[in-house]
């Protein structure tokens, strides 16, 4: 006997049509504002849930926030699920259960206690560029793996994160889906209303809202998406650099979340730095020893602002090391900035835009490619969004790209190095002078 059809009241547009009927087991699907990308996640999990014979089956929808979870799905997920004969919802817990014990429950990745020791035979991650990337690889990636279960992506793009980075990588794996929806592809707006959205914004709000750009960045934003990119993916030979200085930047961890990262700069080249989580900072000054020892740097610039790296310098210093201490709410050389972190910030900038490397890492270009500026006319400074408004929009503090920031603090000159050492070291104090940090 066949099963009686249920209707669940849900019309979809034909890219939702489309969208539904995939069955890989990854998908990234990038979509534009008011395109319906959060009912067409609803139903693929309802979807997925009433087809699954698997005992006692587990889905998840996880927003950012909970609360926006609750505002922007619970309702959706009940009203297409109620016509299911036998459909039991919890309020309190913001979950339903289908006749075949499927359990289908809402989540806020602000709270990712909540969904560890769970687990998963399919999940749908809504607007993942505003998640920390831990909450896929350290807590979701696992809770699927037992059950072989899937994960949808989905969301609008805000530059380089985690949702770009797992787009790149579908695009390129054949075990992936990527899929891209702009609004002239889905029939969502109309052609009046596109143009009414397109006279009230700014280009690159456009561009990224509905164009789905991910290159798309703020017109202050210190440095742009592609700028990032090119560094990242930009190589040198070492007689590019070789003969510049070597200098090693540490930011030292502040609170409990915060890492302590080492960053090493040789000209325009950089390489992986080095993360640490421990609090210790005699662990920390240990570690910054070992990369002196090996590297010979000329200078190492510890971030010392509100007494966090001075455990690491005193240490350094007892050791028999020379680290200088960097005050990033200090003066600036340069009066065009209003304090140190602006204008070592300003430095980079132009460094990279000058042709330099960058690891290609996810949460440095996420970093680099945050913080705006803005410009008193009135005083004629430049200063930098502050590391505190940076960690509360990204999630979490820019370490990376501080510590990069630091290797900037000031000028440095490559000391002599090589048989010829002792001849020409009277002439490093001109050379402190002379010498082009670019170069």
């Amino acid at each position: 006997m066949t099963a009686p059809v249920i209707d669940l009241g849900f019309r979809p547009r034909r890219w939702q049509s489309e969208s539904l009927k995939r069955r890989k087991r990854w998908n990234v699907e990038v979509v534009h504002r008011r395109a319906g990308k959060t009912v067409k996640a609803v139903m693929r999990i309802i979807d997925a849930a009433l087809r699954c014979d698997r005992p006692d089956p587990r889905y998840g929808y996880v927003a950012p926030l909970l609360k926006q979870a609750k505002a922007i799905a619970w309702d959706y997920l009940k009203k297409f699920t109620s016509p299911i004969p036998g459909v039991s919802t919890n309020e309190s817990e913001l979950w339903v259960e289908l006749p075949n014990k499927a359990r289908i429950r809402i989540y806020g990745a602000d709270n990712p206690d909540s969904l560890r020791g769970l687990y998963f035979d399919g999940v749908v991650l809504d607007e993942v560029a505003d998640m920390k990337p831990e909450v896929w690889t350290s807590i979701i990636l696992p809770a699927l793996l037992d059950r072989v279960g899937w994960a949808d992506f989905i969301g609008t793009p805000k530059g380089i994160n985690l949702f770009s980075e797992l787009y790149f990588k579908a695009l390129k794996d054949p075990e992936w889906h990527a899929a891209l929806h702009t609004v002239y592809d889905t029939d969502a707006l109309s052609t009046d209303e596109i143009e009414l959205a397109r006279e009230a914004m700014s280009d690159s709000e456009f561009r990224r809202e509905f164009l789905c750009d991910f290159t798309a960045g703020a017109s202050n934003a210190l440095l742009s998406v592609d700028e990032v990119n090119e560094a990242c993916g930009r190589h040198l030979r070492e007689d590019q650099y070789s003969f510049a200085p070597v200098i090693i930047g540490v930011d030292v961890a502040r609170q409990g979340d915060d890492r302590s990262v080492i960053f090493r700069r040789h000209g325009l080249a950089s390489f992986t730095p080095i993360v640490l989580k421990v609090p210790d900072s005699m662990a920390v000054a240990a570690r910054v020893a070992q990369e002196i020892v090996t590297h010979d740097p000329d200078a190492v610039f510890v971030d010392g602002s509100g007494g966090y790296g001075a455990g690491v310098i005193d240490r350094l210093r007892q050791l028999g090391y020379a680290p200088v201490e960097v005050q990033f709410g200090g003066r600036a050389d340069d009066a065009r900035y209003a304090n140190k972190r602006t204008e070592m910030a300003w430095r980079m900038a132009e460094w990279v835009k000058s042709g330099a490397t960058l690891p290609d890492m996810a949460e440095l270009k996420v970093e680099l490619c945050t913080p705006t500026y803005s410009h008193d006319n009135a005083r004629g400074v430049m200063t930098l969004e502050s590391k505190d408004d940076i960690k509360e929009r990204m999630g979490y503090s820019p370490d990376l790209a501080d510590a990069l920031m630091l290797t900037f603090a000031f000028t440095v000159a490559p000391k002599p190095r090589g048989p010829l050492a002792g001849l020409i070291e009277a002439q490093s104090s001109r050379a402190v002078r002379d010498y082009d940090p670019f170069a």
